[in-house]
């Protein structure tokens, strides 16, 4: 086996160290259902600087990913209006991991399977450091946001509504 061995390697981590993405590596232990809650939790920050990556799919079942502030919901009547949809709908969880390539709870929107539309709520663009998946169950990453715009083409929206 040629690979290069390296415990915390995944797609995302892969694709982060390929554009030179400075990134710090948080592991935690995994709950399920436990949510942005959990590591945040685990990590000592606030849940608002934890991301949450959405695979969702329009009316005509294009899926696209948002990414969202971990104590926030997505509003999808403000997303649909704000992309030029009628309507958007979270994917089934088969679904979402077909079109990502990752697991539900491990999903990162670095290195998905398919390039998908990106959005992301405008503030989380405005905080100086998010946690975001790396690309598996128990794994964030901590990286400046403006990555998510340089990197992956992210579009702001506002969509955000408190939990």
């Amino acid at each position: 086996m040629a690979k290069k061995e390296h415990i915390s390697e995944t797609p995302a981590t892969q694709m982060l160290r390929k554009h030179g993405v400075a990134f710090s590596e948080h592991p935690y232990p995994y709950e399920e259902h436990g949510g942005t809650g959990v590591s945040a939790r685990a990590l000592g920050v606030p849940e608002h600087q934890v991301v949450k990556t959405l695979v969702m799919q329009d009316e005509a079942g294009k899926p696209l990913i948002v990414l969202m502030h971990g104590d926030c919901k997505v509003s999808t009547k403000n997303l649909a209006r704000a992309i030029g949809c009628k309507s958007v709908e979270p994917c089934k969880p088969e679904v979402a991991q077909r079109h990502s390539g990752y697991q539900i709870g491990g999903t990162s929107p670095f290195g998905t399977r398919k390039i998908l539309p990106l959005y992301v709520e405008d503030s989380i663009l405005a905080l100086e450091t998010i946690y975001i998946n790396g690309g598996r169950r128990g794994y964030l990453v901590g990286l400046a946001p403006r990555v998510l715009g340089d990197l992956l083409g992210a579009r702001p929206v506002h969509c955000a509504l408190a939990e």
